[in-house]
């Protein structure tokens, strides 16, 4: 009956479709698209990140429909189709989301009993590295080093940084995550939306619902969830969001080390994010850099003299501004 622009999205194009069925009903449905091989990997990785979830949490996220590409070649362009909510967009009630979140979290089941993806999703325009692993250890160090691989790539290169980088892939993700599976300990993959951010929750208008959407899942430790809620850039950095969840779901063991575990999941998200905001990039990175220099003290030590230097006062000038910016993407 009807298609309009609705929403806006830094990637893709998005719209309400007003239809009428075959019975005479009407009914609206939110499209988006996006061209080109990097359209198609977003939309079938959206379609089936979104169809996961809600295959465990059908009251947590719109219904998705369909994924396909249309008939015109110029250029190749790609939807994702999923159920139409009328939502606000405050930040979601934090009992609520809470709750619903980690009754996914306790209750998904990796269909292989291993952590990663059947394909390939996306958060942002950036593809993740989601290949099955058994360990949480090693997929953990796979899906930051792909990140960190293509932040100094799309950010130009950083000498100081990759130096704290491959001090944290060789030293501190083997002690501080791999002592999750260390000494009899294991962690249980679970279905995680992985870009929980409030731009991608909305509340329904109608009966106060709080939904998720526009998801890059991926079966994880549950843990990996929260980390994004650390960044600054995040309303739901709030720490009212993180006590919320941890009264429903407490950390995993060692439970002495889960803020640390908290800091280091965040530098996943931070990187990613400068990848995905070239412009912005620059003082999410010295989140990043400052944050590796953390862990590393704590965990495997520079000598005298032989670690990067640490970023000045002077060096986070633009960081409180970048802290508070939030970019608005469907």
């Amino acid at each position: 009956m009807s298609a309009q622009r609705y929403g806006t999205s830094a990637w893709t194009v998005t719209a309400r479709i007003k239809a009428q069925l075959p019975d005479g009903s009407e009914t609206k449905y939110f499209l988006k698209c996006a061209s080109e091989d990097s359209g198609r990997v977003m939309m079938e990785g959206e379609f089936n990140a979104m169809s996961e979830l809600y295959k465990w949490a059908p009251d947590l996220v719109p219904k998705p429909y369909a994924w396909g590409k249309y008939k015109a070649d110029h250029p190749e362009t790609y939807f994702f189709l999923q159920q139409y909510i009328e939502m606000s967009d405050r930040v979601p009630d934090p009992e609520q989301l809470c709750k619903k979140l980690t009754r996914l979290h306790r209750t998904s089941v990796s269909p292989n009993g291993c952590f990663g993806f059947h394909i390939t999703t996306c958060q942002g325009s950036i593809p993740q590295s989601v290949g099955w692993e058994t360990s949480w250890t090693i997929f953990f160090a796979k899906l930051l080093k792909h990140v960190v691989e293509l932040d100094l790539e799309r950010n130009g290169r950083w000498e100081d940084l990759e130096t704290l980088e491959q001090r944290i892939f060789s030293h501190v993700i083997p002690r501080l995550i791999g002592n999750l599976e260390r000494d009899g300990r294991s962690v249980r993959p679970c279905l995680i939306h992985a870009d929980l951010w409030e731009g991608n929750t909305g509340t329904s208008i109608e009966d106060n619902t709080v939904y998720i959407f526009d998801s890059g899942a991926y079966y994880a430790h549950n843990e990996m969830e929260i980390g994004d809620w650390r960044c600054h850039y995040n309303k739901i950095h709030d720490e009212v969001y993180t006590e919320t969840y941890l009264r429903h779901y407490e950390p995993s063991e060692p439970k002495e080390e889960w803020e640390d575990r908290n800091r280091m999941y965040s530098i996943y998200y931070n990187v990613i994010y400068s990848c995905n905001h070239l412009g912005q990039g620059k003082a999410v990175r010295q989140v990043a850099y400052d944050d590796m220099y953390y862990l590393i003290d704590k965990y495997a030590p520079f000598s005298d003299g032989e670690g990067p230097e640490r970023l000045a006062e002077s060096d986070y000038a633009s960081l409180s501004a970048e802290r508070d910016h939030t970019a608005v993407e469907i």
